[in-house]
């Protein structure tokens, strides 16, 4: 097996440069790879290669080109994390009301067996939750200051407090073992059925470790499609083989899945802080076509249209 051999700044510059990139100023060059690291910013490469020579960058593509979509995807990356972090306080905050008011507020009462699904098919699931669940109150009980207080003074931990400690997937997983009455409620706040509030929560909160990790986002496609909803229609999306081709399992669709799940004031602001980088990306890139781009990320022409739908 081949092995990968350090490469000092310069001999990445050089790579760069023999595969075609244009570097005007090559000082700067070796000190944004010195800080933000080789193998990062050269991720971003496909999107400027030939197509007809992937290991050639397209003729006339600079460096700070290269770079600015290695911004570009850092930035968008930055405010899906923020409303991701938003719809998870709010599904948290929802669950927590909905089994405290239904169940009891202590943790032997609400994380009884028997308020959750009776389905035979899933009591192993409803287990392991449960445990993880239960894991989470010994390992961070004594480790925050909100659960600590209430072990200290009042010897348990109420699920509004609780969910602070609790990682978006496993709260995401507790939703798909509540009883169906109870997922029913909650999905209804959203204006959502159960099953796609469920696939929802499950894809954003692995979509909230993507961006927590700064993995590359603009390209990312998520493990599962979303059902088709209005908002595919309203758009005029084009179908291949009776399949949408954007709003699926790229980041449009996390687009549309935040449309349902932000108030109507927070999805206007995301909206317009994600078209003010896409603006700002189309001042810095000459070499790809910004319509190329939009739909390498998933965004048909006419994302913005979004915005004003109800």
């Amino acid at each position: 097996m081949k092995e990968k051999i350090f490469k000092t700044l310069d001999e990445q510059i050089e790579i760069l440069q023999n595969k075609g990139l244009i570097i005007h100023d090559v000082d700067y060059a070796k000190e944004i790879l010195f800080r933000e690291n080789y193998f990062f910013v050269a991720g971003y490469r496909h999107l400027f290669m030939r197509h007809n020579d992937k290991d050639r960058f397209i003729k006339g593509t600079t460096f700070e080109e290269l770079y600015g979509m290695f911004v570009f995807d850092r930035m968008i990356r930055n405010i899906m994390f923020k409303y991701i972090l938003i719809v998870e306080n709010n599904i948290k905050s929802i669950i927590s009301y909905q089994m405290s008011k239904k169940y009891g507020f202590k943790e032997k009462d609400y994380l009884n067996p028997k308020n959750f699904t009776r389905d035979p098919m899933k009591s192993r699931q409803v287990r392991d939750i449960l445990d993880k669940t239960k894991r989470q109150i010994r390992v961070n009980g004594k480790q925050h200051a909100a659960t600590m207080h209430y072990l200290s003074n009042y010897g348990y931990i109420p699920m509004w407090i609780l969910v602070k400690v609790l990682s978006f997937g496993i709260v995401s997983e507790l939703f798909n073992i509540l009883k169906k009455e109870d997922r029913d409620a909650i999905s209804e706040i959203y204006h959502l059925n159960e099953e796609t509030l469920s696939i929802y929560l499950s894809l954003l909160a692995n979509l909230r470790n993507v961006c927590a990790h700064e993995e590359v986002l603009y390209d990312h496609r998520t493990q599962r499609p979303i059902p088709d909803c209005k908002y595919h229609q309203y758009l005029n999306i084009d179908k291949t083989d009776e399949e949408y081709i954007f709003g699926k399992n790229d980041l449009f669709s996390v687009v549309i899945m935040l449309k349902q799940l932000l108030t109507s004031e927070e999805f206007r602001e995301f909206a317009y802080e994600i078209g003010y980088e896409i603006d700002i990306l189309e001042g810095r890139i000459n070499v790809v076509p910004l319509i190329s781009i939009l739909n390498r990320i998933g965004f048909p022409e006419n994302w913005r249209d979004i915005i004003d739908m109800d």
